[in-house]
Formats: C-alpha cells, structure tokens, sequence
C-alpha cells in the first residue's frame, strides 16, 4: 500500500500524479514496439588463460608487491596515494617514450596534449586525497630542518624572493632525485611538458598543507612530500620498464599499450581501496565524507575513460601488427578484451553494488511486497530538503552509475574505432541489443537506484502539474 500520509507532506493527492504517465496515443505505432531485452549482466572475467596472461604482460605481480608493501602505519592515504603516484610516475615515462619516438607518422602533438591532459587529471585526483591528511603523510619541511634534506630527500633550490621594504622571502623548490619528471625539466624536447606539469602541481596542491617535491614553484613555501620514500621510482621503473621477454616484440606501439595498461590498473588498485572507504564511511554514517569520496570514485572512473582513449592515437597498422604478435584475442563471443582484468570487475561489481546501501542511507526497510516505500522516502527528501548530506550522498551515487556506463559505452566505441566494427561485434550489436554482446549490455541495463529513479519522475511529474496552474 502506499503511505498516503507520508505523500500528503510532500504534496495533496490532488496535485501529485499516482502512476507512471500512458503512452502518447499520437504515437501508438512506437508504443507497440517492445524494448530491446535488456537484463542485468552477471559480469565475470574473461578466461583464467588470458587475465594471466594479462597480468604477466602489465608484470602486474612485481607492481601488486609494491602497493600492498605498506610503510607508513600511521598514513591513512597510503594505500591510495601510492598507487596514484606510480601511474603518475608511469605517465612521466610515457612521455619520454612518445617524444623519443622515431616514426616519422607519429602525432606527436596531439600525443603531447592528450599526455598533458591526462596527467594534470591525475594531480586533480591526487590533491583531493592529500586535502585530508593532516599531520599524518611522512613530510619533509627544509625550514625546521634548516635546509638539510636528508639523503633519501630531494635536491632543492632556494632563493630569495627581494621587495621594496620588506624583508626578503625565501623561496624552496624541492625535486625528487628519482623521479623522471625533474630529469624531463632538463631535456630540451620535454621541457614544456614538464613545465606544464609542474605548474599543475603547484595549482591543485594549494589547498592541501604540503606539495609533491617534483620540482613545481612552491610558492608558499610549503612541506614536501618525502616522494622518494613513498613512491620509490627508481625500484618502480626497474621491474616495469619493459615489458617480459616474450612480449617484447619488434614494434614501437608495444611501449605505449604496455604503459597505457599499467597506469589505468594502477588508478583501477586505487578505486578498490576506495571503494573499501566508501562502504566503510556509509555503515558509519559518515555520509558526508562518503559523498566526497563517491565523486572521487566518479572522476577516477571518468579517467579510466581518459586512459583507454589512448589507444586511438597509436597507428592503426602497428597497433594490428602488435595484436598479432601478442596474440591478443577473445576466446568467446561473450568475452571483451577489458574483462582481462579482474581488478576491472570487482570495481565494476562494488560500484553497481552501492544500490544496496540505499534504504540503509534513507533509513527505510524494503518492503517485502514490492511497495514503493523506499521511493516514496526518497521523494520526501528531495521535496522537504531536510537533510542535505542525504541528498548529496544519493546524487554522488547516481554520478558514479552514470560514469560507469559511460566508461563501457565509450569502450565500446573504442573497439570499433581501433580494431574494426566486426571484432568489436558492432555490426548487429549497434541496432539491436544482441545476449552475447556484454558491452553492450553493461551500459543497456536498468537503471541502479529504480526507487531514485522513480522518486525524480514524479517530482517531475507534479512540477509539470504545478506549473500549468
């Protein structure tokens, strides 16, 4: 039964719609036409044969041991930072691979832009993750330690910045003595990229209470991290500088669909942690730093999407010649290349798996009869506004389900683009919802949050009613 009384605060049942509104009768002919047979995927991976394979090729185990090596206790943001700053450390060397490219057929300004890009969304991220920390991410502060960095520290440069009447102010730019980027400040090709990242830095680090130490300005004369220590460059780059023997073909697009995939696997590591934080936050009711982290998990999605686009900047001869070698292929119809990675699918499975949280958010029970309890709770929420944090926790929600689909339906997309509308099954699969095609099914499925869904479309429903009076 519906809860006329709990509607009643929202609105009379004179005003507020009771059912979904009919079909238009002037288009009958669409209505009689039923929806493509879209259900909800039971995602799994694809053959144990090829996420092996996959693993070995990204040498996914050596990296695995360097971010589960936990070395600072009382760092929240280990688990998380970590890992984020080796894909960034992995994109300053994706850098040098594109600039030293040889081919003459090579983009290499858009390779440029689109690097550019990518890592600036990379330092957005990362500086929403060190906003938290507050007396509790291993730093080094010159100033207390009058100038003197340690030997695991960083080089730096200080100078004085001179004013008229005013004591002179000292400025200290820290650079990590393993880190490529510093090294790419030096190389004359590199220089404006590396420039452009290190503005970045020092723009997005602003709110948080120490920077990177990757040779950014510094102007405020803030901590640095100790990036050396936490992120360990030289060891990263030792055991993951190229791919394993057997994988290193003769072809230049092998560098960069290797170092593609290890920087999207290490942001994939990154949301698996925060997933974990996110479930954690909502069973305590910190619903306003799980909103927060919801968002993050939102941008992290849309920049697996930013990763994967990659592809479509590697020549397409090349890229199908190293398809070849690598022996890259599905095994069954069902099977798409990204399910290679399992660490995908639990984030994909945890991200979906976030609509059980919802009448625990609105503190509602599921009625056991399929009534439109949690719905009708939800509506009240929106309409009365009486607890803001809710509503902010199941847009963040929302946002995360819309930029799951997108990250599938811009793959799809991708396929066709670099290996062709047949190996991607776009033929069929592009005009009707074929059983098989399990891209296609991930961003076709119902929505998530039916009763958000619902709740909205009545509201929408009597401001519709509201405004013809």
């Amino acid at each position: 039964m519906v809860d006329l009384d709990c509607k009643g605060k929202i609105a009379s049942s004179d005003n507020m719609p009771t059912r979904s509104p009919r079909p238009s009768s002037s288009n009958k002919l669409t209505s009689l036409i039923p929806p493509p047979p879209v259900r909800a995927l039971d995602l799994s991976p694809a053959s144990e044969t090829a996420c092996i394979a996959y693993e070995h090729y990204l040498r996914l185990p050596e990296i695995k041991e360097l971010w589960n090596k936990q070395e600072f206790p009382e760092w929240r943001n280990e688990s998380v930072v970590k890992p984020a700053l080796h894909a960034l450390e992995f994109t300053f060397r994706f850098v040098s691979i594109v600039l030293s490219d040889p081919r003459p057929y090579t983009n290499h300004r858009e390779w440029s832009r689109r690097l550019e890009s990518l890592a600036t969304s990379q330092i957005e991220l990362i500086s929403m993750f060190c906003e938290e920390d507050i007396g509790t991410a291993p730093i080094v502060d010159v100033n207390e330690s009058k100038g003197v960095l340690t030997r695991e520290g960083s080089s730096a440069d200080v100078w004085k910045l001179n004013r008229r009447d005013e004591v002179a102010t000292v400025l200290l730019s820290v650079a990590s003595e393993e880190s490529l980027l510093p090294r790419l400040d030096t190389w004359k090709k590199a220089e404006n990229i590396a420039h452009h990242i290190q503005y970045s830095i020092e723009c997005n680090m602003r709110r948080c209470s120490y920077t990177l130490g990757l040779g950014e300005p510094n102007l405020n004369g803030k901590p640095s991290l100790q990036y050396d220590a936490v992120c360990k460059p030289s060891e990263l780059h030792s055991v993951t500088k190229t791919p394993p023997e057997q994988a290193n073909v003769n072809n230049y697009e092998n560098r960069t669909l290797f170092t593609t995939h290890q920087i999207l696997e290490s942001w994939i590591h990154v949301a698996i942690h925060l997933l974990k934080r996110i479930e954690s936050q909502i069973d305590s009711n910190d619903f306003e730093n799980a909103s927060n982290n919801c968002y993050i998990l939102e941008r992290i999605w849309k920049l697996l999407t930013q990763i994967s686009d990659l592809h479509l900047l590697m020549d397409p001869d090349d890229f199908l010649q190293l398809k070849q070698q690598l022996d890259i292929k599905t095994s069954s119809e069902t099977e798409s290349f990204c399910f290679r990675s399992k660490a995908l699918i639990v984030i994909t499975k945890r991200s979906k798996n976030l609509r059980h949280k919802v009448p625990y958010i609105l503190d509602v029970e599921v009625d056991p009869m399929g009534g439109p309890r949690v719905q009708e709770t939800a509506m009240k929420l929106y309409r009365m506004k009486d607890d803001a944090v809710k509503i902010h926790m199941l847009q963040s929600l929302q946002a995360i389900e819309s930029a799951v689909k997108k990250f599938y339906y811009c793959y799809k997309q991708l396929l066709v683009v670099v290996m062709g509308s047949v190996e991607a099954k776009g033929s069929l699969a592009f005009v009707t919802v074929d059983s098989s095609d399990s891209l296609a099914q991930m961003y076709l499925e119902p929505t998530y949050y039916p009763s958000l869904d619902g709740a909205k479309t009545f509201l929408g429903d009597y401001w519709k009613l509201e405004g013809r009076r």
